[in-house]
């Protein structure tokens, strides 16, 4: 389970810069998404084999100064609800000023793993003007260079330890499976839970102060047991003015990192749209179950053909991960609810679902020999043995004489093969290829 980094601090000081060197230069990237914020905002990167996740608050700020202050207070105080570990990234040439000392007033007042970056310090005499930082009142700081990559290592480390410490923590706590319902803002999240929870209270647990501050509720009905993990539909803040977009994106991150299966709630009404899209990537990214539900279907009109039409749509859109169940539901009449919790367990056992490696070979190497991978140069690919690696997701390693030879398209033929042959049904696999 990996960690939540959000990097803080006003304009211009460089918090881009730094975002943009974890996610784009390092040859140790795990993946970066596109569009999942108005910009790229969101990365997935790892330091020293501890993957974590980078989210950059900044970017959004238009207008005057004092829509500057009063943006960025919101940008910070959302990442301090939502993030595990936080950067915040100040300016060696400016020194401190007074947004510096607003963005500071708040994370006084937090107790998470609190990082500063005093940014731009490429030279000694610039190291000797960071010393001004510690009237912050924060404690110690790193000094970087976001642009030469100068001290960035160093605050990588110490990132990286505090991330093996909460692993740890992490480690030695039994969780039940873990469901995030997300979604975009109104589309029906809170409304399905709330139809799942019902009015029998006793079904349900208020679990405060978790692993990662977060709440989750337990729901022990009809033979299932499980954490429903919340989202901005659950915990809604009656003056959060966030920009909405941002704001359900962050939850979204937050919820999905933390989960086992990602219950991904449609406006059926909308349809499948851009923002649907971007989360149901994030969830397969990151390797995580996925259960697609249209909410309000009842508020559809339909024809004959209405429903298979719609589920076509959308499995053109999420291509070429098109193994994953959709089920039209509706929360207001409870409509088909107990089948979407359902499909979430089946989807999470098959997460879990380990195929023995002489049925993997008896199954994958017959169709490889009737379907072999193409020959590239003259030289033909010959595999040879194929295993189930011991990961917490299907990943499968598929030994070959030269497997820098075999291609995309032939990498999913084979995962095809593996999902009409096995149930991972709702769940994304790796496929690796690797000299015999």
């Amino acid at each position: 389970m990996s960690s939540i980094v959000a990097i803080v601090g006003r304009p211009n000081v460089g918090k881009s810069t730094f975002f943009n060197r974890l996610i784009k230069r390092r040859e140790a990237i795990v993946d970066s998404v596109s569009g999942v914020t108005r910009d790229r905002h969101y990365g997935k990167t790892d330091w020293n084999g501890k993957e974590f996740s980078v989210i950059d608050t900044g970017g959004y700020v238009i207008g005057s100064d004092d829509v500057f202050e009063e943006e960025i207070r919101k940008q910070v105080q959302l990442a301090i609800d939502e993030a595990d570990i936080i950067v915040f990234v100040v300016d060696v040439e400016d020194g401190i000023t007074p947004m510096d000392e607003e963005v500071a007033n708040l994370l006084r007042q937090v107790n998470k793993p609190l990082f500063i970056a005093v940014n731009k310090v490429d030279n000694a005499m610039r190291v000797a003007d960071a010393v001004e930082f510690y009237n912050l009142g924060l404690g110690n700081y790193h000094t970087i260079s976001s642009i030469n990559g100068s001290g960035t290592g160093d605050l990588l480390d110490a990132i990286a330890d505090v991330i093996a410490e909460q692993n740890e923590e992490e480690i030695l706590e039994d969780e039940l499976p873990r469901f995030a319902v997300v979604g975009r803002p109104n589309a029906g999240k809170s409304s399905f839970i709330n139809a799942l929870i019902g009015e029998d209270r006793n079904i349900v647990t208020d679990i405060a102060g978790t692993t990662r501050d977060s709440i989750d509720t337990k729901y022990n009905r009809f033979g299932f047991e499980f954490n429903l993990v919340d989202t901005a539909g659950i915990r809604k803040k009656s003056k959060v003015k966030e920009d909405l977009e941002f704001y359900s994106v962050m939850r979204a991150v937050r919820a999905i990192e933390h989960c086992d299966v990602a219950i991904l709630v449609v406006d059926a009404t909308r349809g499948f749209e851009g923002q649907d899209q971007n989360i149901f990537w994030l969830a397969e990214k990151n390797r995580k179950g996925i259960v697609i539900l249209i909410n309000k279907w009842d508020l559809v009109e339909k024809e004959t053909n209405t429903l298979r039409d719609f589920e076509a749509k959308i499995r053109k859109q999420i291509e070429p991960f098109t193994d994953v169940p959709i089920v039209f539901i509706s929360a207001l009449t409870k409509q088909r609810i107990f089948k979407a919790i359902e499909t979430a367990v089946e989807v999470f056992e098959n997460r879990k679902n380990r195929i023995s490696t002489s049925k993997l070979n008896d199954t994958m190497l017959e169709i490889i020999k009737q379907n072999p991978p193409p020959a590239t140069k003259g030289k033909y690919i010959k595999i040879k043995f194929c295993t189930q690696l011991p990961t917490r997701t299907p990943q499968f390693a598929f030994f070959a004489n030269l497997p820098q030879y075999v291609k995309d398209p032939y990498k999913r033929f084979i995962e095809n093969k593996l999902r009409e042959n096995f149930n991972f049904t709702g769940v994304p696999i790796t496929i690796y290829f690797r000299q015999k």
